[in-house]
């Protein structure tokens, strides 16, 4: 009779720990899942807002053949300006990687300001041309969608990152091959001197 009941315990004590085992189990691969669709899901969004942060720089590096030729057929233009414009354009158009874009897009910004500041001081008469008061107007929103973009990317990158160094999520970043991202990151969009940084009188 009490070797029933050993027998008994003993089973019972056996059942136990194996529930406790599979329930801590369970936890361990809901962990593991609820990290990894987290990770999916924080990449979706840095992938997103890159998407929107290219599309406003391809809509910039659109614009720039326009403006140069609005400039151009009213103005003598200084041509070292316009070449490092134009090469700011070409450095985004061919690089190949996020970071890259990224840096050459900021630079292509900064030269896109610089082009259309140095024109507004050296020919005021351009202002009241229609077709370059239009063109300069939106190429000042693309940038401010520009600003706003970009600040959404490194945000999300900034959230990834973030995760990715977490512990226990670290572990599971290092487990599915989920590794820091890199962004280029400036605190304002200087402008660089081009050319001379004047056009001709």
């Amino acid at each position: 009779m009490e070797k029933e009941k050993d027998k008994r315990g003993k089973m019972k004590t056996s059942t136990i720990v194996w529930i406790v085992v599979g329930v801590i189990a369970l936890f361990l691969v809901l962990l593991v899942i609820g990290a990894y669709n987290n990770f999916i899901g924080l990449n979706q969004a840095v992938s997103g807002s890159w998407s929107e942060v290219e599309n406003q720089y391809q809509r910039q590096s659109d614009l720039i053949p326009n403006l140069v030729s609005s400039v151009s057929s009213q103005v003598s233009v200084e041509t070292k300006f316009v070449k490092d414009v134009i090469a700011a354009r070409t450095a985004w158009q061919s690089a190949s990687t996020e970071l890259a874009k990224d840096t050459a897009g900021v630079q292509m910004n900064s030269g896109v300001s610089a082009f259309v500041n140095a024109v507004a001081e050296s020919y005021p008469q351009l202002l009241a041309s229609e077709g370059y008061t239009a063109l300069r107007d939106e190429l000042a929103g693309t940038q401010n969608r520009i600003t706003t973009a970009r600040g959404r990317y490194i945000e999300n990158i900034q959230k990834f990152n973030t995760a990715t160094m977490r512990f226990p999520s670290n572990i599971i970043a290092g487990l599915f091959g989920f590794s820091e991202k890199e962004y280029y990151k400036t605190n304002s969009l200087e402008t660089p001197d081009l050319g001379t940084g004047q056009l001709p009188q």
